[in-house]
């Protein structure tokens, strides 16, 4: 008689951890372009004041900074807008020469600094990807933004996008606003990704936030899909989307690059593409856009062991990081090198700091100003439920603080998801030494009988692992420098 363990088991199968890598190219590229620019812009700022401006003036000398070189770039054909001649398409660019020659050489480098160093595994997945896919991911269900109508004209607008901008506008420039009124639009910005459609719409009232360009009276909040939809082959049955992402390509092919790996962990898939996202209001220039790159990585690793074998090579780096604790606290972004955050557990595991490093290695190279580099943890409320750790490299830029790279340990979650859907199971699976106990069922399940002829029968234990997940995503231009890929 055995109640709720079973004995003897010489394997285990299960989904690995993940580490993705993943972010838009087009950000970077077009950060990378406009260094010289803001170096020299920031030494002329710092030299010509003796006193520190105040925040409505600094405001308006960054607006007018980042015209400048958008005008520049433009003027230079680093980028342009697509289809100018017919008035162009907001959230779509084209780049020129110069602009295809710095991504070029974003795209070598990010190539040759993680999928040839790492050994990894690159796969190229279609842009067009069926809807029962993205239905098991979550995306059809979930990958939305809440929008607002102009009531007279009908143009639609992001609701906390409008929200945000009061928030910052106010507390820039209201020299009249009082303590009490500045810490409550403070608190509004630290909550504002937590907030839902009834409260956001409460809150646009509240401040009487009406339509940017006509001042009209605007909806209330209701979610929007931001991806493309299409339908795949002429009879129109067979509905898709546009990927919102590359990265379920990978999880897709999770069993046949596990068995091209030799059926062997750790191992890394890696792919570069397109990616689409029909944004309400695209703005920030190449920031937000419908159509960007992205280049991104899943680390698959065992779930119960999340060491790994090179942490050692990054584990003295030293880098400015904001903790969770420190952003709660009002602290700021302080150095730390990655082995002690790893040891102190304010990064979750080795794997995870490991290509925390990785990353500030290549952003470093690649000519960011590491004075205005940090890593920043997400929040209790910004972290997936299924996530265990989540960091992001944010670069500072004329827009401020811009998410440039999403690092973070995701459990399994992509892969039991398309397990589930497809019935197909996106396991791996370990042989022991020794034979080893395993509990498979919760103290209240009912006894059960296993005789000797079933248990070796049922001599493998499926168990669903961790996806650790790095997202390396890049930027439009905005304030890096970057050194010719050899």
């Amino acid at each position: 008689m055995v109640s709720c363990y079973a004995y003897g088991f010489c394997s285990r199968v299960f989904s690995p951890s993940t580490t993705v890598g993943n972010r838009a190219l087009t950000r970077t590229t077009s950060v990378l372009c406009s260094h010289a620019f803001q170096k020299r812009a920031y030494k002329f700022r710092i030299e010509g004041f003796s006193e520190k401006p105040r925040p409505a003036q600094e405001a308006q000398k960054r607006e007018a900074f980042r015209q400048s070189v958008v005008n520049t770039l433009e003027r230079r054909l680093f980028f342009t807008p697509s289809f100018k001649i017919y008035r162009g398409v907001a959230g779509l660019y084209d780049y020129g020469p110069p602009g295809c020659a710095v991504k070029a050489n974003v795209l070598a480098f990010w190539r040759q600094h993680f999928v040839l160093e790492e050994n990894m595994l690159e796969v190229d997945c279609p842009c067009v990807t069926p809807e029962v896919v993205l239905k098991a991911s979550g995306h059809v269900d979930k990958f939305t933004d809440l929008m607002v109508k102009d009531e007279k004209t009908g143009t639609c607008y992001r609701a906390d996008h409008l929200l945000k901008d009061y928030c910052k506008e106010k507390l820039e420039k209201d020299p009249k606003l009082d303590a009490e009124k500045a810490a409550e639009l403070k608190h509004v910005l630290v909550v504002l990704d937590d907030l839902s459609s009834e409260e956001l719409g409460r809150k646009i009232k509240e401040y009487g936030i009406t339509a940017p360009d006509t001042k009209n009276s605007l909806s209330d909040p209701y979610p929007f899909n931001l991806m493309f939809q299409t339908s795949i082959g002429p009879s129109g049955l067979s509905p898709g989307y546009m990927r919102p992402e590359t990265a379920q390509g990978i999880f897709v092919n999770f069993k046949d690059l596990y068995y091209y790996n030799g059926n062997k962990l750790p191992f890394a898939a890696a792919q570069i593409g397109q990616a689409f996202r029909n944004e309400i209001s695209p703005r920030q220039g190449l920031l937000r856009v419908r159509e960007f790159t992205l280049a991104e990585i899943e680390h698959f690793v065992d779930p119960e062991n999340k060491s790994h074998p090179k942490f050692s090579e990054v584990s003295e780096l030293e880098f400015f990081m904001f903790p969770r604790e420190d952003q709660v606290s009002g602290r700021q972004a302080r150095k730390m090198p990655i082995g002690e955050a790893v040891s102190h557990g304010i990064v979750n595991n080795e794997t995870l700091g490991y290509f925390i490093g990785r990353v500030y290695l290549f952003l470093t190279d690649l000519g960011i100003d590491k004075a205005r580099l940090r890593f920043r943890q997400h929040l209790a409320n910004e972290m997936a439920h299924y996530a265990a750790d989540c960091w992001d490299a944010e670069i500072e830029s004329s827009y401020g603080w811009i998410e440039c790279v999403g690092i973070a340990d995701r459990s399994a979650y992509d892969l039991r998801a398309h397990t589930d859907k497809s019935g197909v199971p996106l396991v791996a699976q370990e042989k022991f030494a020794e034979p080893r106990e395993v509990e498979v069922c919760p103290p209240s399940f009912p006894q059960f009988v296993l005789t000797s002829a079933s248990l070796l029968a049922y001599s493998e234990l499926q168990i669903i692992g961790v996806l650790v997940s790095l997202i390396c995503h890049f930027f439009g231009f905005s304030n890096l420098g970057a050194a010719p890929v050899a």
